[in-house]
């Protein structure tokens, strides 16, 4: 109303004199440059699977700024696609068209001790935010496998860490502001305008730039993590148990019957007066990688004794990545190296809940409903049985691991996890490639055959188990037909026409999405 009616107002006056003498793709390029804006910047995401050369690239030190910008891009009718730290696998923030990065809106803004909250900027990463909870006793709820991520992305594309009980993360966003083409800047919570908030807390950067966000956060706490080994029956007989740990994940380590068990719980009142358990011996523990490098590439032994455990990974596959029996071989040395590494360790939440993905690598992660909190239906261990199946009996060089985590539902539309049950539970399952950083034939090589493991699960599972992608690992198919069937699918499961009345209210001249989002959510033709 009055207050979308005023940021309107305010929008065109200062835009209307930058754009009167704005006529051509020169002028636009020097109005932008006058904002800050630079024209000869080439970004890639994190795993460098995906790179953009944005007309311009800005990188605005205020919310005034930001807003200048998003007013000048849509008067001139312009792309302009907000980025965190570019991590995303798909590139989900990347644009040819213009691009705006808030790295440099990274202020905490306030502590609310008595709420538990705290309100930043977009741009500030979940590792300062950390920093700047902890003298007040607070931290997270919970965290991915990094802490890199700007508090936007991390957000808007559904970011979760895991756990039975605890949702992803939007689900900690109280309030938030964002900075729109058409209203200019509006606040959303579940006091303001509930539906749209839900909306766009997972609103994939195409409802607005988000520009502050307000999180729940808890109580500072430590947890004993443990690691052990398990076998896949193991796993079935164990799995309402192991659940109801606070944080828990699986990974299962194809052609093998070893799944590595990662439990985290907070360190009750009388755990504290034990001496913390020796850490385990990594020399000892990557021994089975190091012999077989040894034995398959002699020639690395200089280096091979300074490798940790993922550069060896790294190392034994790049000898022959696409050579399932191989493959399968280095999954065997992996497993050996969690054996070894079975055992216990205490410390602060956000220390214990990263963890080392490895290299460069394209990544396929799904959500799927799997029953209630506490309660699971099985079909979470169903569909690695099936997953599992299908791998052993192809040509797929699955390395390890494939990562299993599980969390309670969203109630954000838009999330892969939302579902109308408070307790539902939904479990992710991400499978993995790894790409050696300076050899492009065999990146392209390993693209492929990813592709294909993408493929047959994306054609023989993921219908059956209403399995649906995380926003930021989803890459439209090349077929134009099977492109079709994705959007279908999308549609049936999110409120699509909804979210881009939205948009299309918020952003009328689309200049936020990018070529990605207009595959996957624009009608067909």
């Amino acid at each position: 109303g009055m207050l979308a009616r005023t940021a309107r107002i305010a929008v065109a006056s200062g835009t209307a004199a930058l754009l009167s003498r704005h006529r051509s793709v020169a002028e636009l390029l020097s109005g932008g440059e006058a904002l800050g804006g630079s024209a000869d910047e080439e970004i890639s995401n994190w795993s460098a699977t995906h790179s953009a050369m944005p007309s311009l690239y800005f990188e605005p030190d205020s919310t005034d700024a930001v807003g200048q910008v998003i007013a000048f891009m849509h008067a001139a009718g312009q792309k302009l696609r907000v980025v965190g730290s570019a991590l995303s696998p798909n590139g989900i923030g990347l644009s040819d068209g213009a691009m705006i990065n808030m790295a440099q809106c990274s202020k905490i803004l306030s502590v609310d001790p008595e709420r538990r909250q705290v309100t930043v900027q977009a741009g500030a990463r979940v590792s300062e935010v950390v920093e700047a909870l902890r003298p007040h006793g607070l931290t997270l709820q919970n965290y991915a496998s990094i802490a890199e991520q700007q508090i936007g992305g991390f957000v808007q594309v559904g970011a979760h860490g895991t756990g039975a009980a605890i949702p992803p993360v939007d689900e900690q966003v109280v309030s938030m502001r964002l900075i729109t083409p058409a209203l200019g800047e509006i606040c959303l919570s579940e006091a303001d305008n509930p539906r749209l908030f839900r909306l766009a807390r997972v609103g994939l950067g195409a409802l607005g730039v988000v520009s502050e966000v307000t999180l729940q956060c808890v109580p500072a706490h430590k947890l004993v993590q443990r690691v052990s080994v398990e076998t896949r029956a193991g796993i079935a007989a164990r799995h309402a148990e192991l659940l109801q740990h606070q944080h828990m994940r699986y990974m299962w380590i194809p052609h093998t019957d070893t799944v590595v068990v990662v439990t985290c719980d907070p360190l009750g009142e009388g755990d504290g007066g034990g001496a913390p358990p020796p850490p385990v011996d990594e020399a000892w523990a990557t021994e089975p990688l190091r012999e077989l490098l040894l034995q398959r590439a002699p020639e690395q032994k200089a280096g091979a004794s300074g490798m940790n455990f993922a550069q060896l990974r790294d190392a034994l596959l790049e000898l022959a990545p696409l050579d399932k029996s191989h493959v399968a071989d280095v999954n065997r040395a992996e497993a050996a190296f969690w054996k070894r590494s079975q055992g216990a360790r205490v410390d602060w939440s956000d220390r214990i809940l990263g963890f080392e993905c490895g290299g460069q690598q394209w990544v396929s992660e799904v959500a799927l409903p799997c029953g209630a909190v506490g309660a699971s239906d099985g079909r979470d261990l169903q569909y690695m049985t099936d997953l599992l199946a299908l791998i052993e009996a192809s040509d797929i060089p699955a390395p390890s691991p494939i990562e299993q985590r599980w969390s309670r539902r969203s109630a954000s539309p838009m999330s892969p996890a939302h579902s109308a049950g408070e307790d539902d539970l939904h479990s992710w399952v991400g499978i993995i490639m790894y790409l050696p950083i300076d050899r492009p034939e065999a990146r392209q090589a390993i693209t492929d055959a990813f592709w294909d493991y993408n493929a047959v699960c994306r054609r023989q599972l993921w219908p059956k188990y209403d399995a649906h992608q995380h926003w930021a690992k989803i890459e439209p198919p090349a077929d134009a037909a099977e492109r079709a069937a994705v959007r279908r699918r999308l549609r049936d499961r999110f409120p699509v026409d909804e979210f881009n009345a939205a948009r299309r209210e918020l952003d009328p001249k689309n200049i936020l999405s990018n070529r990605l989002l207009d595959a996957l959510l624009e009608a067909d033709p």
